[in-house]
């Protein structure tokens, strides 16, 4: 396999419609926050039904006969509420912390690690003190100084899928655009880029694209932008200033996949505008799963090719107390020696964060 490999034409595909909730819950609080009067505002223009609950902990009776049925209107559902927890988890090796402003997403990538994270709540949840998680920030900020402290926003979800109807993106860009010691980072599988594109930033916030081979996104990223639209979106956000960069996640091991991540290398620097590439990062992170995962994946995709055979992969000691399987040495040298070489023979400028 060389790289001089033909590049396939994308297909033309249906533009990625923005998220429109199917159903929404109002937790307790959230109407005495501005935001929340303002979504609940939104709601009501568009007729989407919605009710009041004593906690999301207490949502079990989203519509569903089986447990397929129920999983797929739960990541159409939204409760809107207020986040009492300020106290932030490390997100190593992305950030030093991740800054909560909602969780749960609206795709369906079939290997995702919420999959056992949100475990039998998969409905997205948003926040409306968005102030307080502000203040937050700028106490771990203080703490750190005269440390940069870098906040990684899209640990538990994708807040570019959801920044239209909370704005919260938003604020936390333009609170950062004014801290010289604070960084925000987040990364995305939509191209709803439009409402950030004018803010002022400071080059404080880096804008990360999730991509894959079109393999990978075709078979195992249902309800996400095609990869046709993150790039031009991606071009959007570099003429607007901000740092850029990629993640290439998961880096799957399949039939053809040396072709397959050539493929996605050169498409990308085909396209990507030639001002976009100074100061390019990429993330490589290889696929993964745990037993629960796995368990889990079989019951909501049971057609999925996504392959989960233990046998064919090794333990690695994950930080939640559970055993993750990944690749064999060999094959993950394998994805990392050829992935690196085109991302380097493409973007010699470019940084590579992390292998992992």
């Amino acid at each position: 396999m060389t790289t001089e490999t033909r590049i396939r034409p994308l297909k033309q595909l249906k533009a990625t419609k923005p998220f429109l909730p199917d159903l929404v819950y109002f937790e307790p609080g959230a109407l005495d926050y501005p935001k929340g009067v303002s979504i609940m505002a939104w709601v009501k223009e568009r007729d989407i039904p919605y009710r009041m609950t004593s906690s999301h902990n207490r949502i079990t009776n989203l519509p569903g006969e089986t447990d397929q049925e129920k999983y797929k209107n739960a990541k159409r559902t939204l409760v809107v509420g207020v986040r009492k927890t300020l106290k932030f988890d490390q997100s190593k090796p992305s950030a030093e912390y991740a800054i909560p402003i909602s969780t749960g997403c609206m795709g369906h990538c079939h290997y995702c690690y919420l999959q056992t994270t949100l475990g039998a709540k998969p409905y997205i949840r948003i926040y409306v003190n968005t102030g307080d998680v502000v203040q937050a920030a700028k106490q771990y900020i203080d703490e750190r100084a005269p440390e940069i402290t870098r906040f990684e926003a899209a640990c538990t979800s994708d807040p570019v899928g959801l920044e239209h109807i909370t704005g919260s993106l938003a604020e936390l860009i333009t609170f950062m655009a004014k801290e010289e010691l604070g960084r925000l980072r987040f990364v995305t599988k939509f191209h709803h880029v439009d409402p950030l594109l004018y803010l002022e930033h400071n080059g404080h916030t880096r804008i990360r694209f999730s991509i894959n081979s079109d393999y990978v996104i075709r078979q195992f990223e249902p309800a996400t932008s095609h990869f046709a639209e993150r790039i031009e979106a991606a071009g959007k956000i570099a003429h607007a200033g901000y740092p850029l960069g990629f993640i290439i996640a998961p880096i799957i091991w399949y039939e053809g996949w040396q072709e397959g991540y050539a493929d996605l290398l050169q498409r990308l620097a085909d396209t990507l505008p030639k001002d976009a590439t100074d100061e390019l990062t990429f993330e490589l992170i290889q696929h993964r799963f745990t037993k629960t995962a796995k368990t889990l994946i079989e019951q909501r995709y049971p057609k999925s090719k996504l392959e989960m055979d233990i046998a064919k992969r090794t333990m690695k000691w994950g930080r939640w107390g559970q055993y993750k399987y990944v690749y064999p040495a060999e094959q993950q040298t394998a994805l990392r020696e050829f992935i690196t070489e085109r991302i380097f023979e493409h973007f010699p400028e470019a940084k590579i964060d992390y292998f992992t």
